[in-house]
C-alpha cells in the first residue's frame, strides 16, 4: 500500500464524478468515492464493480463539519495519509436567473455546497495530504468562472465557482513548500445530468484534465486554472 496513491473524490456517485473514480482506478489508484446520498453512491460503487473496478464508498456530506469529520478519520485510520483529493461536488439551481432576480437565499445555499463546502473539506483532509509525498487537491471549477470571460445568466453558479478558484489559489500560496499542489479545473460542457443531453464532450473527456492534474508528478504545476491540459484565463 506504500506505493498505492490514495484518492478521495467528492460527489463521485455520477457524471464526472464517477468517471474521475473509474480512470484513478484504473490508473491503480485507491479511491474513496464520496457522495452524499449513501445509497446512490453504494450503488455508483457496485455498478463500477461489475465493470472490473474497484472503489470505496464513504458517505460525505460537504457542507457539514461532522461528515467531513468522519471521512478524516476514515483516511486516517484505513491509510494514514491522503495523496490526491479532488473536490468535484456542487450543485447548480439558478438556471434562468439573472444577477438582478436571484434569490440571495439561492446564492447561499449553492455557497455552501460548491465553496464552503470544498473549502472544509481541504481544511479537513489537508493534514493527511502533508503525509504524502506528493499531495494533490484539484478543484472541478468551470468557464463561468473566468473573469476574464465573465457574461450574464446562472449568477450564483458562477459566483461560487469564481470564489472556489480563489480558495485554489489562496492555498496553492500557502501551501508551497509543502509537496503539495492546488489547481482548478474546467472540464467543458459535458453530458451529464448537469450539462444536459446536447453537450459536447463526453464524461471520459471531462475527467481526463481533473484526473491528468491529479496524478503529476512530483514537482507538478501549482495555482493554475486548467481546460483540455491547457492554462486558460482567470
Amino acid at each position: 500500500m506504500e506505493d498505492e496513491r490514495i484518492a478521495v473524490v467528492t460527489g463521485g456517485n455520477k457524471g464526472i464524478g464517477k468517471e474521475i473514480c473509474r480512470q484513478l482506478a484504473g490508473k491503480g489508484t485507491r479511491v474513496i468515492m464520496t457522495a452524499r446520498d449513501k445509497t446512490r453512491g453504494e450503488a455508483a460503487g457496485a455498478e463500477l464493480e461489475k465493470t472490473g473496478v474497484s472503489v470505496i464508498f464513504h458517505q460525505l456530506d460537504v457542507t457539514d463539519a461532522a461528515s467531513i469529520a468522519g471521512l478524516a478519520a476514515f483516511v486516517e485510520k484505513e491509510f494514514g495519509r491522503l495523496d490526491i483529493l479532488i473536490n468535484n461536488a456542487a450543485i447548480r439551481i439558478d438556471q434562468g436567473m439573472t444577477g438582478e432576480n436571484v434569490p440571495i437565499e439561492t446564492l447561499r445555499e449553492m455557497m455552501e455546497a460548491n465553496t464552503y463546502g470544498p473549502l472544509m473539506v481541504c481544511q479537513g483532509l489537508i493534514p493527511l495530504l502533508k503525509k504524502s509525498a506528493s499531495g494533490r487537491i484539484v478543484n472541478v471549477s468551470s468557464g463561468m468562472a473566468s473573469l476574464a470571460s465573465m457574461s450574464g445568466g446562472s449568477p450564483a453558479y458562477r459566483i461560487t465557482k469564481t470564489a472556489l478558484n480563489a480558495v485554489t489559489g489562496i492555498l496553492a500560496d500557502e501551501l508551497k513548500g509543502s509537496g503539495i499542489t492546488v489547481n482548478s479545473v474546467h472540464p467543458g460542457w459535458v453530458r451529464t445530468d448537469m450539462g444536459g443531453k446536447n453537450a459536447a464532450k463526453s464524461v471520459e473527456e471531462g475527467a481526463d484534465t481533473p484526473v491528468w492534474l491529479a496524478t503529476q508528478p512530483g514537482g507538478g504545476p501549482t495555482g493554475g486554472f486548467y481546460r483540455d491540459r491547457e492554462p486558460m484565463p482567470w
